[in-house]
C-alpha cells in the first residue's frame, strides 16, 4: 500500500454548497477512516481547501475513491493535487510499504 497526500482546493464562492454537502462528506470520510483508507483529513484554517492522507494500492485506485466524495458530486472542488508520500517520522511513519 502507498500513502498519498491529497490536497483539495475549494471552488470560489462554494461555501454554501460545501455546508450543504459537508454531512455526507464527513460520513464518507468517516467510513473510509474506519476501513483504514483515510489516515487523517481536515480543512485548512483559511477555508480555502483541505488535506486528506490516504492509504491506497495505487493512484488509479485512489482516484476511484475520490470520485465518490460527496464534495466532488457537489462540484465544490476546483482542484486536486495528489502526491505520493513516505512518512518517516511520527505516528504515520512506516505506513508506506
Amino acid at each position: 500500500m502507498t500513502v498519498f497526500a491529497v490536497e483539495y482546493v475549494y471552488a470560489a464562492d462554494s461555501t454554501e454548497a460545501r455546508n450543504e454537502a459537508r454531512p455526507a462528506h464527513r460520513e464518507w470520510t468517516g467510513t473510509l477512516a474506519q476501513d483504514g483508507a483515510i489516515l487523517a483529513s481536515g480543512p485548512y484554517g483559511d477555508g480555502a481547501g483541505a488535506l486528506l492522507i490516504f492509504k491506497a494500492a495505487d493512484e488509479a485506485g485512489l482516484n476511484s475513491i475520490l470520485k465518490q466524495d460527496p464534495f466532488a458530486a457537489a462540484g465544490v472542488i476546483a482542484g486536486i493535487r495528489i502526491t505520493e508520500w513516505s512518512p518517516v517520522t511520527g505516528v504515520l511513519a512506516g505506513l508506506a510499504a
